[in-house]
């Protein structure tokens, strides 16, 4: 049975005040009861939003376990197995904006339920590839269904969920968020070392499969169909086709070189890209300003940007994932590489780590009123200091001991203190008519800073790596340490943000 999500609401959001819930301004505005059942439809819609949310993420790091097999498997060259790898992520950070914007004009449920589709046959495809170029050719799809996908899961919680109960559902997208990539490396593990039936690295993709057909049923049912006053408005302000063009070949620009410019040595062309994607995003910000001043309706709306705290909002979510990403990245490469750890123990080390952003992000909005306004410099804060102690646990070739599960711990809940209260707060400023804006805004920034932290602390860990001379446990554990401490100095920098927002 589908309900009808509630009419978005026409006017700017007022500015939560200083002590109050960040929660209770966002979006359309709570009633004062509840229809018996809300609860569980609201509950369901998020379960299986979510759901679709952690499939998704999973997949981006699965296949980084199965590289090997693959490559051994299909005789995949080293650039075909870099494109088996990254062409999700391509395709996936490139077509956000683009997957936000449709879920606008044609209804959330509906291009929600089309990506999921798209996302699930372009699994199964990929588990039956018989070569690399096939396999390379689904994965684009797959990072497309992806693309199309995700956006919708923050729209539908902006346009369903208000109040305390918006709070608690940002709380659980944030968890999700932490919990996908250290899931992924785990999952791959098993189900590469398992070897199912003699099929080898084929079930990381397959296993997408039932679970997409099981979401796909319960999304039918489960989701509210979209508000016709709501699609009327998103039709109404165009596609805008030159923005797309430019912002995606901006986005182009700047994401195959940081997918592929490390495995290839960074040639002359991933700088010249590097330098376009600069040229070419200031001439989408150019076009946009000029449309919006002429009355247009451009791809991201300025006042999106002016809402209060959107652009140190941007700022934190992207350094929040380009430490937490470069810091998966670069201890993964060490305990793998320099202590020989398996796939399987590797992922579990992040357990710790995973399990407290997740928590943190569900409870924070309980914590004693005095520390809300401190939680997101003292959460980065924390973040700098617990990546540093990593590197130093870690030095000169050790393993740790049970002090490094301590310091994961605070890597954890440093960084779903400096994400989950930046988001809810962004969030809590945003117009309903805008919310599919900052949806494909904040999932693009996510995924860039993503990208960013593993290419730049990878490639610091590789060239100190490389540097070194001899490979081991010790180069390696130096290599570390040098990125711990640039890991901590990003960490530090949003601490910094967070104290010029708290003397605001």
């Amino acid at each position: 049975m589908t309900t009808t999500s509630p009419a978005p609401a026409t006017g700017p959001t007022p500015r939560p005040t200083p002590g109050s819930n960040p929660g209770s301004a966002a979006g359309s505005t709570p009633t004062t009861s509840k229809a018996p059942g809300t609860d569980n439809r609201r509950g369901r819609l998020l379960a299986v939003a979510l759901a679709a949310q952690f499939m998704a993420l999973l997949d981006a790091f699965i296949v980084n376990v199965a590289a090997p097999t693959i490559q051994s498997e299909l005789h995949a060259s080293g650039a075909g197995l870099q494109l088996v790898i990254a062409g999700y992520t391509i395709t996936y950070a490139v077509l956000l904006i683009t997957g936000a914007r449709l879920g606008d004009r044609l209804g959330h449920r509906r291009v929600y339920l089309f990506g999921l589709a798209v996302f699930t046959v372009a699994s199964l495809a990929c588990g039956l590839a018989r070569g690399t170029g096939e396999l390379i050719a689904f994965r684009l799809l797959q990072g497309a269904g992806s693309a199309v996908l995700i956006p919708q899961v923050l729209s539908l919680i902006q346009r369903n969920f208000a109040g305390e109960a918006r709070v608690k559902a940002l709380g659980a997208y944030s968890a999700v968020l932490a919990t996908g990539a250290a899931a992924g490396q785990v999952l791959g593990g098993v189900l590469v070392s398992a070897d199912l039936l003699g099929t080898g690295w084929r079930p990381v993709f397959l296993v997408n499969v039932p679970v997409g057909v099981v979401l796909l049923a319960l999304a039918f049912r489960v989701l509210p169909r979209d508000d016709a006053a709501a699609l009327a408005a998103g039709r109404a302000r165009g596609l805008d086709l030159p923005g797309l063009v430019l912002l995606g070949a901006a986005v182009s620009l700047f994401t195959v070189p940081l997918v592929l410019g490390q495995q290839e040595g960074w040639p002359l062309w991933s700088w010249l890209s590097l330098a376009a994607a600069v040229l070419f995003f200031t001439l989408f910000c150019a076009y946009e300003s000029r449309l919006a001043r002429r009355g247009g309706a451009p791809l991201i709306a300025p006042r999106l940007l002016r809402s209060p705290g959107m652009g140190l909002a941007v700022f934190r979510v992207a350094a929040v994932m380009a430490v937490n990403a470069g810091f998966l990245f670069v201890v993964t490469l060490h305990v793998q590489g320099g202590l020989g750890y398996s796939a399987l123990r590797a992922g579990l080390t992040f357990a710790p780590s995973a399990v407290v952003f997740g928590a943190v992000g569900l409870t924070w909005r309980r914590w004693p009123q005095p520390l809300q306004r401190a939680l997101i410099p003292g959460g980065f804060a924390l973040a700098a200091v617990a990546t540093a102690a990593v590197g130093l646990l870690l030095r000169d070739g050790g393993d740790g001991g049970l002090w490094l599960y301590a310091a994961l711990v605070g890597v954890g809940a440093g960084l779903s203190l400096g994400f989950g209260p930046t988001l809810t707060r962004a969030l809590a400023t945003v117009r309903a008519e805008d919310a599919a804006d900052a949806s494909g805004l904040l999932a693009t920034v996510t995924q860039l800073g993503q990208l960013t932290g593993v290419a730049c602390f990878g490639a610091l860990f590789l060239h100190r790596l490389e540097s070194a001379g001899a490979p081991g446990a010790y180069s390696s554990s130096d290599a570390l340490l040098v990125c711990a401490y640039a890991l901590a100095s990003v960490a530090a920098l949003g601490a910094v943000s967070g104290l010029v927002r708290l003397r605001r």
